[in-house]
């Protein structure tokens, strides 16, 4: 996968959905690699926490303090999830990483803990077979995409409205697997 493909989907799918993303928390170990394209955001303020001890950092993060978090990681710990919940607004969304969509089993694990606290649950693709999940408490990432913000946007390699809407196109096999599962 290119290298700029990755930042470029996690960062711009969530903060394109959110309706004002202010408020970024962003739990990564390589804060780096997607300060870039957060940077591209001035009005959001961004907070960076360490992924190596997730429920520790959330754990020190204050209550609905966030609109968007980035995990750049995965996790199914069910005491994680519930303080991301408690960590974001009542409109908030989390953009993460998750296990390979032919681990059917270890999705459904996850997919049902993030369903006690989220309303849509949705995978998306990068290029290369790399998916993201995209899980909102409110905003919907291809009806409610802002797409001025979206095409405002410049400088990118591969983001775009249209790939942000493609990129959320699941093959037939995909929605019988987790069919009840994914909420859309």
């Amino acid at each position: 996968m290119k290298t700029f493909v990755y930042p470029e989907m996690m960062v711009h799918v969530g903060l394109c959905t959110h309706k004002l993303p202010m408020q970024v928390l962003l739990a990564s170990d390589n804060t780096q690699f997607l300060m870039g394209e957060l940077s591209r955001y001035r009005e959001s303020t961004v907070t960076s926490v360490g992924s190596a001890n997730l429920l520790e950092s959330f754990r020190n993060t204050d209550d609905k303090s966030a609109d968007v978090i980035l995990l750049d990681g995965v996790t199914d710990d069910s005491a994680v999830i519930a303080h991301i919940n408690r960590v974001l607004k009542e409109d908030g969304l989390v953009v993460m990483q998750h296990p390979s969509l032919d681990e059917v089993e270890a999705n459904t694990s996850l997919m049902q803990i993030l369903g006690n606290y989220f309303k849509i649950i949705m995978p998306y693709h990068l290029e290369n077979g790399t998916t993201l999940l995209l899980c909102s408490k409110e905003y919907h990432p291809t009806a409610d995409i802002i797409l001025q913000r979206s095409d405002l946007l410049e400088g990118h390699s591969y983001y775009n409205c249209d790939v942000q809407i493609a990129s959320f196109a699941m093959p037939q096999y995909v929605r019988k697997n987790y069919l009840g599962i994914i909420r859309n």
